[in-house]
């Protein structure tokens, strides 16, 4: 236990440490959030003039809660963005700075090491969730907040889900290597339209629209930002909210630990390779 705290603590300071080295970067994130912030905003917005398409049998929603489905879609999609780069690819990066080889034939916990990722990444991903919603709010108008204790039983399962999918990524990364930061746009685009962040799931294809039910972290999006609307007519969209409810939580107790398997089986691989420091 005492290993694992030690650790825990190390890596957290030395992740805030190389983020402060690097201010400008600091900054940057702030202006790329706030970029992100005006186009999917405004793209969301369009679907203001049309409204009935967010909706089944033609009940029109307010301005409201086309703010809900923009805002609280994108609470969730920085969060998925942030985990598939600061615990996947991030492990590529210590990889090449020649850190992580010595990193894990050391004694230390190779779960706290990615526990502070996560840490750190809840913690500043947070902080730019914040700062952006109330952005949007401006833009777009007032925010729905109904059920906030379901709605954080949600966010929580679906961010450990999420969470999980960042540990499997950081499985891929350890294969695939360089690879990985091309892989982490594609992911990141593709669960940007499968899970509809922006706009409603009504928008999409058919086709599409049926690959987006096979996915569990669509659900948790769906699950969220339909309990924070207070489940305004025609949502839920992909299931009956208690159907919904119960994905989430399978999701956000079972991936954590698929996706911590599937890393550890590919750092054992690794190791007994050799390709711990190789690049």
């Amino acid at each position: 236990m005492y290993i694992f705290v030690s650790t825990f603590f190390a890596m957290v300071r030395k992740e805030l440490i190389v983020m402060a080295r690097y201010p400008v970067n600091f900054l940057a994130s702030f202006g790329q959030v706030f970029l992100i912030v005006a186009i999917f905003t405004l793209g969301g917005s369009t679907f203001r003039g049309q409204q009935s398409t967010l909706v089944s049998g033609g009940d029109i929603m307010g301005g409201a809660s086309v703010s809900g489905v923009v805002i609280y879609g994108f609470i969730l999609f920085m969060f998925l963005s942030d985990t598939l780069w600061t615990i996947g690819y991030n492990v590529r990066h210590e990889q090449v700075q020649g850190t992580l080889e010595q990193l894990y034939l050391s004694p230390a916990s190779k779960f706290a090491s990615l526990v502070a990722r996560v840490t750190n990444s809840l913690v500043w991903t947070g902080l730019l969730c914040i700062a952006a919603s109330a952005l949007m709010v401006v833009m777009i108008g007032r925010l729905p907040f109904e059920n906030p204790l379901l709605g954080l039983y949600l966010l929580v399962m679906t961010l450990a889900g999420t969470f999980g999918v960042g540990f499997a990524f950081a499985a891929l990364t350890l294969r695939i290597r360089e690879t990985a930061q091309t892989m982490a746009n594609m992911l990141q685009f593709a669960f940007l339209i499968l899970c509809a962040n922006f706009f409603p799931f009504s928008a999409l294809p058919p086709f599409i629209l049926s690959i987006s039910k096979v996915i569990p972290l669509a659900y948790g999006v769906d699950a969220f930002r339909s309990t924070m609307m207070g489940y305004p007519p025609g949502f839920p969209e992909l299931a009956p909210i208690e159907v919904e409810i119960v994905i989430v939580t399978i999701f956000g107790i079972v991936m954590p630990y698929l996706g911590y398997a599937l890393y550890r089986a590919a750092e054992y691989r690794a190791r007994r390779s050799g390709s711990l420091a190789t690049f």
